[in-house]
């Protein structure tokens, strides 16, 4: 017995959804390596913020990619970690690899959410 919705190939919106998860993954981890670079100027919240939606992106694709039926609930999920990580890192308006991770995570958080509502 099948589950709803595992069975066929990945629809568009989904594939645009993975892969601007595993965008924002490579940019959260490129932006924490800019951080730790910086020493004392990067805050601890933007450090946990970055964490938290590096995590958070990479496991919401994987269960994309898999089907997963809490696949919809990690969407949600992760497009809040992203609106997040999106406010922690503009709290650093002048840093372009900053405005970089929070374009990027603001892209993923719309997409996470349109899947949020839409049947896996």
């Amino acid at each position: 017995m099948t589950q709803p919705g595992t069975a066929g190939a990945m629809s568009k919106e989904m594939q645009d959804c993975v892969e601007a998860c595993m965008a924002c993954h490579s940019v959260c981890e490129e932006t924490m390596s800019s951080c730790m670079q910086m020493g004392g100027q990067a805050q601890m919240q933007i450090m946990r913020a970055l964490i938290d939606c590096s995590e958070m992106t990479r496991m919401c694709a994987d269960m994309m990619m898999r089907r997963s039926p809490m696949a919809a609930e990690m969407c949600a999920l992760c497009a809040k970690a992203c609106d997040m990580c999106a406010e922690a890192c503009m709290s650093m308006p002048d840093d372009a690899q900053m405005a970089r991770c929070a374009e990027a995570c603001r892209r993923c958080a719309r997409m996470c959410r349109t899947m949020a509502g839409a049947t896996m």
